[in-house]
């Protein structure tokens, strides 16, 4: 048993292609949509955008950046000091050690490491 052939389809119309741009809008809207090959800005280059002269931005004073801290886990702060892990957590518990809590885990800064060794330190005559 054969089925019946179909006729092909008809050509539908060209539309022209689109690209959804997102829409800075409140949430929930839908996007715009703007047909490709358009320049967004007349007598500008595709993919590039007018600029304002540099003379005509304002200068902003650059402001130094406060230096990074370093979080070390527990079981490298362990590992730096050669102890248990169990150790390290008595001495953030018992506040000898500095620690932030993320979570459920501990974040010790090295500051705090460099503290804790700097203090510790006797004296053997």
């Amino acid at each position: 048993m054969t089925l019946p052939q179909r006729s092909p389809a008809a050509t539908l119309p060209q539309r022209p292609t689109t690209v959804p741009l997102p829409r800075p809008a409140a949430y929930g809207q839908q996007f715009r949509t703007q047909p490709v090959g358009v320049p967004q800005h007349p007598g500008v280059p595709m993919g590039q955008r007018p600029m304002a002269p540099r003379s005509a931005q304002p200068q902003q004073p650059v402001a130094p950046r406060p230096a990074a801290v370093t979080f070390l886990t527990v079981a490298e702060v362990a590992a730096m000091m050669r102890v248990s892990k169990m150790t390290v957590y008595r001495l953030v518990h018992g506040g000898e050690m500095a620690a932030v809590r993320v979570g459920r885990s501990f974040r010790v800064p090295a500051t705090a490491v460099r503290a804790y060794l700097d203090d510790a330190r006797t004296d053997v005559a």
